[in-house]
């Protein structure tokens, strides 16, 4: 006796193993609190020298954030704060418990020009990463001005390299072996593991792209 052929997709049962958490949030009521923050980083970004990590040209400050004189820096800092203890617990005999933890905090300032980018890096020590946008860049016209913030696969190439025309047929899978990428909206912030790779696009905008970094450590 042969068995059907016929599958119905609904008997299939799919576990996602290995997920990777990437979380995304509009901050809001940031109208007036995003040209504080764009005032005050860019008065910095004319005074100061630029650090030399990731950035390939642009500005970046020293990872002194949570010391600046800035109430919406502080204000960005808090919610920051709270957005990373909705996404994290504790385990316990208990199970898994509210985070009561204190984090340590380690933040700078970003200024991306025209022609800019990130290099491929992790943020080794820390936990959480997290990523907000004070000014995409973007003009009136609404193209696409690059600068996306791109996510790599920590499995690695292997599924692209063996064969690149396969893909998952599964949600969630469609990118394996590939990158992910975020594109930048004012507002928006994302937070995502610390050991994630990820590098940034060149940006193409003729404004200044600027963002706060910072950096969720125990």
């Amino acid at each position: 006796m042969n068995i059907p052929l016929h599958i119905d997709p609904n008997h299939i049962e799919i576990h996602r193993l290995f997920a990777t958490p990437l979380a995304t949030i509009e901050v809001p009521g940031v109208s007036g609190f995003n040209e504080a923050l764009s005032d005050y980083i860019l008065v910095r970004q004319k005074n100061e020298t630029s650090e030399q990590h990731s950035n390939v040209g642009g500005w970046q400050s020293s990872p002194d954030l949570g010391d600046w004189d800035s109430p919406a820096v502080k204000s960005l800092i808090d919610f920051s704060r709270s957005f990373v203890d909705k996404l994290t617990a504790l385990n316990s005999v208990h199970g898994l418990t509210e985070v009561t933890h204190t984090w340590k905090i380690e933040g700078w300032a970003n200024v991306n020009f025209p022609g800019c980018t990130n290099a491929l890096h992790a943020h080794p020590g820390a936990f959480w990463s997290v990523v907000y946008w004070v000014d995409d860049g973007h003009d009136s016209l609404g193209k696409d001005n690059g600068g996306q913030l791109e996510f790599y696969d920590p499995r690695g190439i292997l599924p692209a390299m063996y064969s690149p025309a396969l893909r998952f047929r599964i949600e969630g899978c469609l990118n394996a072996g590939y990158t992910q990428a975020i594109t930048p909206i004012t507002g928006h912030l994302v937070a995502f593991p610390s050991w994630l790779l990820h590098s940034v696009s060149t940006y193409l905008g003729t404004r200044p792209r600027i963002s706060i970094a910072l950096n969720f450590s125990v």
